[in-house]
């Protein structure tokens, strides 16, 4: 799979019509990104999303950033990234991970041994059984991994690591643990705005949900931030280095600070305040920026 150096992270097409998002999808493909990464919460199944933006699509890869492991069984998930991958080679990768634990208990589910599970899950999905007509290259897997032990087995077990809401200092963190070969493809969002208000609003109305959470938190407590950073909607330090925000030329330094840091691949995802639409205008003034790298 052809994944280029940068790739489009995007949460906005889980609640956009799927009109919408067809007419949306060819001109992200347009304008030079080789993935389309996308998450899986309470929005579009993961699936059916990713086969909406294959079909509206021609040559560009979609990417689940992450499939919650907690909404389907092993072989689900093992004969869903098959279908995908034989009706479009070489355009899915399948992110997978446990995701964290509020969501995990809506589900009915016990979040208390995260690494166990998924251990126990790859194992199912390389037993699954499938009768479907295989592809001829599987859909490479990468694992949401934050800490030294998930982003090892991620090393172990799959192609590499899709870490998320990660300062740059993570990304070399990760590079250590997963050694040279896998692929690190770690999020960053952005925020095109130039002024330190505009911009910290932005950016802390996305923070503040995942620094509620224990797992991000937790990640950014062993990077060396403080509890008075993470506590909140996080100090202007940590708000900074989560979320590049400034001129295209500033978040191409930020994007470019990951690659030096040992990233092969930035999922790059644009805030703009409305999380229900998808912002085109700033993709435009950032994309000639962005890959460029």
């Amino acid at each position: 799979m052809e994944m280029g150096r940068v790739g489009l992270w995007s949460g906005q097409l889980g609640v956009m019509r799927a009109v919408e998002v067809r007419e949306a999808v060819p001109e992200i493909e347009s304008l030079g990104f080789r993935v389309l990464w996308f998450p899986e919460s309470v929005t579009k199944e993961a699936f059916s999303q990713a086969a909406i933006l294959l079909a509206a699509s021609r040559e560009m890869g979609v990417a689940t950033g992450i499939a919650n492991l907690w909404a389907r069984d092993a072989t689900a998930m093992a004969n869903g990234a098959r279908t995908l991958a034989e009706a479009f080679p070489d355009r899915f990768l399948l992110g997978i991970g446990v995701s964290h634990s509020p969501s995990v208990s809506r589900r009915g589910h016990d979040y208390r041994h995260p690494l166990s599970a998924m251990r126990a899950y790859l194992d199912a999905m390389d037993g699954a059984p499938y009768a479907g007509p295989q592809p001829e290259k599987a859909a490479p897997v990468l694992l949401a991994a934050l800490g030294p032990k998930m982003l090892r087995l991620a090393a172990q077990r799959s192609a590499g690591a899709h870490p998320y809401f990660v300062p740059v200092d993570h990304t070399r963190f990760a590079r250590n643990e997963l050694g040279p070969d896998p692929i690190l493809a770690p999020e960053q969002a952005v925020v095109l705005a130039d002024n330190a208000g505009e911009a910290r609003t932005i950016a802390r109305r996305h923070a503040r949900h995942y620094l509620g959470l224990d797992n991000y938190r937790n990640n950014l407590l062993r990077l060396g931030w403080s509890n008075a950073d993470v506590a909140g909607d996080g100090s202007d330090g940590l708000i900074d280095a989560v979320v590049a925000w400034g001129s295209p030329d500033v978040i191409q330094e930020r994007v470019a600070a990951h690659f030096a840091a040992g990233a092969n691949h930035v999922c790059v995802q644009v805030l703009d305040g409305l999380p229900d639409r998808f912002p085109l205008d700033e993709l435009r003034r950032l994309a000639p920026a962005l890959l460029e790298l």
